[in-house]
């Protein structure tokens, strides 16, 4: 069975249908979000950087990232969206972003080192933020969970 490192769960500024995370250090992230982003499928991989998009304009989701050992199961639940990529961080800590709000004001350490990551990504509560967020600013409703490993 995989061990969990850590977990640690934030709330994500989402605007304009998208967010981000990339490596804290973003001098190291050759197109920093929002640059290049375009709404679009649910991620998008980039040098450095994860793009989302959202099912809702505008509203607070939460962003749950979890860092294993080596290859988690799937969380359990029902999800909307799921995708599986990698990230190069070499701060070893996260950071996400709205497309107008800034970064969290405090990065996620994943590291004591610099290394790339295989991360899955799932998202459920779509449907139900595009029909709230039309009318209000909604907080939680749209459900984020990264789940971050090694790669060998």
């Amino acid at each position: 069975m995989a061990e969990l490192i850590s977990r640690e769960t934030v709330a994500v500024e989402v605007d304009y249908y998208g967010l981000a995370v990339e490596d804290w250090d973003d001098t190291h992230v050759p197109v920093p979000f929002p640059r290049d982003w375009e709404q679009g499928p649910f991620l998008t991989a980039h040098p450095g950087r994860l793009s989302f998009t959202s099912a809702g304009h505008t509203h607070t989701a939460t962003m749950t990232i979890e860092v294993w050992a080596e290859e988690p199961a799937e969380p359990a639940g029902d999800w909307e969206e799921s995708a599986v990529t990698e990230i190069s961080c070499t701060s070893g800590q996260l950071q996400a972003q709205g497309l107008t709000a800034g970064p969290w004001p405090e990065p996620v350490r994943i590291s004591d080192k610099p290394g790339t990551w295989n991360v899955r990504a799932q998202c459920r509560g779509r449907a139900e933020v595009a029909v709230q967020s039309r009318d209000e600013a909604v907080d939680g409703v749209e459900q984020y969970v990264l789940q971050l490993w090694p790669q060998a």
